[in-house]
């Protein structure tokens, strides 16, 4: 890696908007309050941004609401060439990019260009798909009649996106939309609006239409988000974060009757077969653990190891996990960077201390490291308790308890002892129980003999309580679109 110097930060952070986006133009809140932008990793607040109210949002769904008729009948393939253009941007501009969002989110600069690439290939995909959209046309079978089908845009979104992964989120929910045709509004988080606000000036100069996106950050979320959702314009809702939260949106948008797409927590299990390549399956366990230093919906939270390799497999996993250097994202040779805030890490010590207080034995890490900046250590915990509150519990920081398990049967209930459905992992050289896991699984994804599911080509969300709707794939576009019968007469 490239030694990352002041300057860059300077320069970097220097180019970034930190207005509110509303009508094509970049304004202050009306208020005229900012909220500090914090490095993760030192403490230390990088730059101001306008913090956005109900006026502003209301601001913005107004543009997007004006914008929409013009923006539905502009022809698929111009959408498609301005997400073209995006990808092309974001491509070019991916180390600069990349050096941003570590600043504000913490993770490893090789890890931010890894979700830079893997983000604009979401505008790629979705370049593509915008000329894809069909209908269909057919005799009625009783005859008489003609059915024509046809899918139009939803409409004005209102667009929710977390502080993990900056980025990506933005850009597999931005894409679809600009391909169906809708405007929106995005309200990005307020511990990372950084990266959203450089999206959103790439989009400008890729030619996106005045109020088709317009971006307002806030630190009152439910008080800037509530009027717009409760505004009979927006037709579309879509969130990626906590369950607790999606649950109070969904009641939110019930009174709207909002077309909503929910992506929520999760509790992924990772099973290991006695019989799986127990080098493949580590190496899939530090991929689906410490992607984004564990703070991922997708990280694998509960680790099921059948008994006979349960030790050897603990113990191999720890000696990776504690050889990671743990520092600043920007430092060389970092490969664990900070947990975004302290609150979130006072979670990760009460979960792993609670573990260890009912019977876990931690083989490496364990605890905190001293500050500045919010780290934890790569913690790999044997023997954990089934009243542990990590079995029970998004972790989302750096930690991997492992339970033996004897029988198949055992390690699919447990996994599916959980009311999240995002995700699970299998490790097995047995394609029929594989294929048995995989079905047996209430999870919307299934990874058999690989860490990383995460794929722009492919349908990515849950069931239960980790939400409906997916994103990514050829079902991402769907979201968006409306289906429209009209019948004729012959």
């Amino acid at each position: 890696m490239t030694p990352v110097s002041p300057s860059d930060e300077r320069r970097v952070l220097g180019g970034v908007p930190t207005e509110l986006l509303i009508g094509g133009k970049w304004r202050p809140a009306a208020s005229g309050r900012t909220l500090a932008v914090e490095d993760p990793a030192t403490g230390q607040t990088l730059v101001e941004v306008a913090d956005g109210g109900a006026d502003d949002a209301l601001a913005a769904l107004d543009a997007a609401h004006t914008a929409q008729p013009a923006w539905a009948a502009t022809p698929p393939r111009e959408r498609g060439e301005i997400l073209r253009r995006a990808f092309e941007a974001l491509t070019a501009s991916a180390d600069d990019l990349a050096l941003l969002m570590t600043l504000e989110m913490g993770k490893p600069v090789s890890e931010s260009k890894a979700e830079i690439s893997y983000g604009a290939e979401f505008f790629r995909w979705f370049s593509e798909e915008t000329v894809r959209i069909a209908g269909g046309y057919n005799v009625a079978p009783a005859g008489g009649s003609r059915i024509i089908v046809t899918r139009q845009a939803v409409g004005p979104a209102l667009l929710i996106t977390p502080w993990n992964f900056p980025m990506a989120m933005g850009t597999r929910k931005i894409g679809p939309a600009i391909a169906a045709g809708c405007t929106m509004v995005l309200k990005p988080s307020e511990l990372t609006p950084l990266s959203s606000l450089a999206l959103a000036q790439v989009l400008i100069d890729a030619g996106l239409p005045p109020g088709v996106l317009n971006v307002v950050n806030t630190t009152d979320a439910g008080g800037t988000t509530g009027p717009v959702i409760a505004d009979p314009r927006l037709r579309k809702l879509s969130f990626t974060g906590s369950t607790a939260v999606g649950k109070s949106l969904i009641r939110a948008a019930s009174d709207q009757v909002l077309r909503v797409s929910m992506e929520l927590g999760g509790n992924a299990p990772f099973l290991v077969f006695a019989d799986a390549d127990l080098d493949a399956a580590l190496d899939g366990a530090m991929l689906a653990k410490m992607r984004n230093g564990g703070q991922a919906c997708t990280s694998a939270n509960r680790f099921y190891v059948q008994r006979d390799i349960a030790e050897e497999f603990a113990s191999r996993l720890a000696e990776r996990m504690g050889a990671l250097k743990v520092g600043r994202g920007t430092d060389e040779g970092v490969l664990v960077g900070p947990l975004i805030n302290d609150r979130q890490r006072a979670k990760v010590v009460h979960l792993v201390d609670d573990a260890v207080a009912k019977g876990a034995r931690a083989l490496c890490g364990g605890a905190a490291l001293e500050g500045p900046g919010h780290f934890y250590q790569p913690t790999v915990l044997l023997s954990v308790p089934a009243e542990a509150d990590l079995l029970k519990e998004e972790i989302f920081g750096p930690v991997a308890p492992v339970v033996a398990f004897d029988h198949e049967d055992d390690a699919v209930r447990a996994a599916n002892a959980t009311e999240y459905g995002l995700v699970a992992y299998v490790y097995t050289r047995d394609l029929d129980r594989a294929l048995r896991s995989a079905e047996g699984i209430k999870a919307g994804m299934v990874g058999l003999n690989q860490g990383v599911v995460s794929n722009p080509a492919a349908p990515f969300g849950g069931v239960k309580s980790s939400g409906f709707g997916r994103e990514g794939g050829r079902e991402g576009i769907d979201e968006y679109l409306d289906v429209k019968y009209v019948a004729i007469k012959t």
